[in-house]
């Protein structure tokens, strides 16, 4: 009689329980010395590194989490696990942008501006306030929360020193009046075309992510989620532009 001794695949313990069936009725195991569980046989990863690239990619282009479990046929709780390891790995968002130069006061010309969104009801917003770049067309900073002075100095802080000290236009919404120095801002209305950029680039923002649409079934349910999606966006959309830079 030949007896075969399982190991934990996470600590490599011999200290595992039965932990009930899986739903395709596979064994389950529990580990005494981790407390970690596992499964007889599990099934290799069948998602390789070059296709949930694809898959997060396509996420971007306005799909939504179901949309993609129709076309590529995974889960919405694996899409959005991927998110979340995918975001938690990345560098600061200053890393992503080109290197302004000083001696031309035109590089580091701001436009700022907040973009309306929501968390799981419409009653609960959540205000995306995004600093941008003229010359380079990249988001220098963000910050998420209401539409106070607060969640304004939090962009303001946000900002690079290097893009800090450029001249700022913005709408009329008076807490950049009380944020941003005085000779260094501008408030101006639509008309004028100085933060046209910045309301195209939140156009951009509601065409290629689904949930920040004003009209739509896609939104997020958790703060967490809204960032993690948001983030994992601006990352891609600094490092494309700095690739048509060069």
């Amino acid at each position: 009689m030949v007896t075969i001794t399982l190991h934990c695949p996470h600590c490599g313990s011999e200290a595992l329980v039965r932990d009930g069936h899986a739903s395709n009725g596979k064994q389950k195991f529990r580990c005494h010395a981790c407390g970690r569980r596992s499964r007889e046989n599990p099934t290799p990863n069948v998602y390789p590194e070059v296709r949930r690239e694809e898959i997060l990619h396509a996420y971007q282009e306005r799909s939504s989490l179901r949309g993609l479990s129709r076309t590529f046929g995974v889960s919405r709780a694996t899409v959005s696990s991927w998110i979340k390891k995918k975001v938690a790995q990345l560098p600061p968002l200053r890393t992503t942008l080109v290197t302004p130069d000083l001696k031309d006061p035109t590089s580091t010309i701001l436009e700022l501006d907040e973009l309306w969104s929501f968390v799981l009801k419409k009653a609960n917003d959540s205000w995306i306030w995004i600093a941008f770049c003229r010359q380079t067309r990249q988001v220098v900073a963000y910050a998420l929360g209401d539409r106070s002075k607060k969640t304004c100095q939090r962009l303001w802080e946000a900002i690079p020193p290097a893009y800090r000290q450029g001249h700022c236009f913005t709408d009329f919404w008076a807490t950049y009046r009380a944020v941003i120095p005085e000779e260094q801002h501008t408030a101006v209305g639509k008309e004028t075309g100085e933060t046209a950029h910045i309301e195209r680039w939140n156009n951009t923002l509601r065409q290629r992510l689904a949930r920040f649409v004003r009209m739509t079934l896609s939104f997020s349910k958790s703060e967490v989620m809204h960032e993690a999606c948001l983030l994992l966006f601006l990352h891609r959309y600094n490092l494309d532009n700095t690739i048509l830079l060069k």
